[in-house]
């Protein structure tokens, strides 16, 4: 699995959106100069954001784009499934035909195992944990 250009830049969005939220809205213009990523496929990737429940836009001269939701109700696995689709590591087989022994042990130990990896980082990342304004689940506090 490789995550395409589409679903980095929309992280990257949504992040930079979450980074400026003392702005009312933030055009991508400016995400896009501070990203160093192209206006026009950041429009395209917006879209989709927007249709997806992510984003709101607002038109006009003081418009842009804020987060729809708080970055702590952002999960980075939605995102990135609006983005860019199932995120299994290989497509499920479409055929009628029964599994081998062998297929079904590949399966089980390296397909669905790395699945469950990725889809536990994934779904237990918010935008708010991703840019540390919300406490890391996966990190622990060591006292002294």
């Amino acid at each position: 699995m490789k995550i395409s250009t589409r679903g980095r830049y929309g992280l990257r969005l949504l992040i930079d959106l979450a980074f400026n939220t003392s702005e009312s809205h933030v055009s991508l213009a400016s995400v896009a100069e501070r990203q160093r990523i192209s206006a026009r496929y950041l429009e395209q990737v917006a879209v989709i954001l927007k249709r997806s429940g992510f984003i709101r836009s607002v038109k006009g001269a003081s418009g842009g784009y804020i987060l729809a939701k708080a970055p702590s109700e952002i999960l980075v696995g939605d995102v990135l499934r609006a983005l860019e689709g199932d995120m299994s590591v290989v497509d499920a087989s479409g055929s009628n035909r029964p599994e081998t022994a062998l297929q079904r042990c590949v399966r089980e130990n390296v397909y669905d195992r790395l699945n469950q990896r990725i889809l536990s980082v994934i779904d237990n990342q918010t935008v708010a944990s991703v840019i540390g304004l919300a406490p890391d689940a996966d990190s622990l506090m060591f006292y002294i």
